[in-house]
């Protein structure tokens, strides 16, 4: 029996299908989501924390450590998951190579430039620009 061909169901899911990388894909996004819980509970917990909701109070927990690198974690992550669930959305419904390869390219330039613009406006805040 070759490597392609298997007796059992569980055989073939282990050789990831035509694309060589379903299962690290899959993985990847359960890691995501779950940093996304994570980060999503640690930021409501430290809004409840804060004494005030004014642009003043938030400014200055984000110029802290302790406020601004969870938040950059939980922007790149926040970005990264839903790029690649929009790629996988494109994937299962646009059919011409082409075409997929296109609204790839836009979709990842787009979340760059949200990401990056995301991040630039966080930085400002942190290091007292803003």
């Amino acid at each position: 029996m070759s490597i392609g061909q298997s007796a059992t169901p569980l055989g073939k899911v282990r050789g990831l299908g035509a694309g060589g990388h379903g299962g690290g894909h899959w993985i990847e996004e359960r890691f995501t989501s779950v940093a996304l819980v994570l980060l999503s509970l640690w930021l409501i917990f430290s809004l409840m924390m804060l004494p005030e909701l004014d642009q003043r109070t938030l400014a200055e927990w984000l110029r802290g450590p302790a406020g601004a690198v969870p938040m950059a974690l939980l922007v790149i992550t926040a970005f990264k998951h839903g790029l690649d669930g929009m790629k996988v959305v494109v994937d299962d419904y646009v059919h011409e190579e082409g075409v997929r390869l296109g609204v790839h390219f836009f979709m990842t330039m787009a979340a760059v430039f949200g990401a990056a613009l995301s991040l630039f406006a966080l930085g400002k805040i942190a290091f007292g620009a803003a």
